[in-house]
């Protein structure tokens, strides 16, 4: 049972108390930022992993400003959209409103569970030195959706390779502040890289079913309050464990990526 940590009274609650129950996911973006973009991201998460528990979900965003930018920053990072906020008349019979919202809201929603997500920063970025070929992480993103000029210098960078930037947020704890600088994620994206090219490998050799035990470690991960860094180090572990066929490693990395999104298998057929 996925179960998270209220903030308003920072006690454990269950994130589907009726089984098969509607759950509503309300996501709060104040501003068009680093931080909002964990919001929704984390509400991402929460919607997932709840869907891979049977749990229907219906999610929906309330952002005063900036929305048609915010929601394609999201969609590149391949969070899945929500119904706009504005729209919401009446319940659909939920039997639970879970609010997803920073940590730094002055007024937060009044009734329900509460999930706080701490501060995002971007960190600097440095230009390429003169003559060097620019990397993706320094060079702009070209965000579908938005408008030229119409997302921040230090989001359009980090939106530069989203699936890296994703990555580096979920090493991090939702409830601890973040500084995403050029290290994270140059360091993401060569986990990422690796990942995506074992997974490559594993593919050609005969499947093999996620041991029950694995599959059991990463549903307790996740269903811990959203423990993504948890869930990391199981993969982790599953990439290092001997004897383990890598037909089942290369299960293990698609069925986590249900959750993650990563696109952990863009790279098969690619290997000579």
């Amino acid at each position: 049972m996925l179960r998270i940590l209220d903030a308003r009274t920072g006690e454990p609650v269950s994130a589907a108390p009726a089984r098969r129950g509607l759950t509503r996911i309300e996501a709060y973006a104040s501003d068009l930022d680093l931080t909002a973009l964990r919001v929704l991201l984390t509400a991402d998460l929460l919607v997932r992993a709840l869907e891979l528990g049977g749990t229907p979900v219906w999610t929906i965003l309330t952002a005063p400003r900036r929305t048609a930018e915010l929601r394609a920053a999201a969609t590149a990072l391949a969070i899945r959209p929500f119904e706009d906020g504005r729209d919401l008349a009446s319940g659909l019979g939920e039997s639970q409103v879970i609010h997803v919202v920073a940590e730094t809201t002055e007024d937060p929603p009044p009734e329900g569970p509460l999930l706080a997500v701490a501060p995002a920063i971007p960190g600097e970025i440095p230009a390429p030195a003169p003559g060097e070929t620019p990397a993706a992480a320094t060079a702009p993103a070209a965000v579908p959706g938005a408008r030229g000029g119409d997302l921040p210098v230090d989001l359009s960078l980090l939106l530069s390779d989203p699936a890296s930037l994703r990555l580096a947020l979920f090493c991090v704890p939702r409830n601890t502040a973040v500084r995403l600088d050029a290290g994270r994620l140059a360091e993401a994206a060569r986990t990422l890289d690796h990942w995506r090219h074992a997974v490559a490998g594993w593919a050609r050799r005969p499947s093999r079913p996620v041991p029950d035990e694995v599959r059991a470690r990463l549903r307790a991960a996740w269903e811990d309050d959203l423990d993504l860094p948890g869930v990391l180090d199981v993969l982790r572990g599953v990439e290092r464990t001997p004897g383990l066929p890598d037909g089942a490693r290369f299960e293990t990395y698609v069925y986590a990526d249900r959750l993650l999104a990563l696109d952990l298998a863009r790279d098969l057929g690619s290997l000579a």
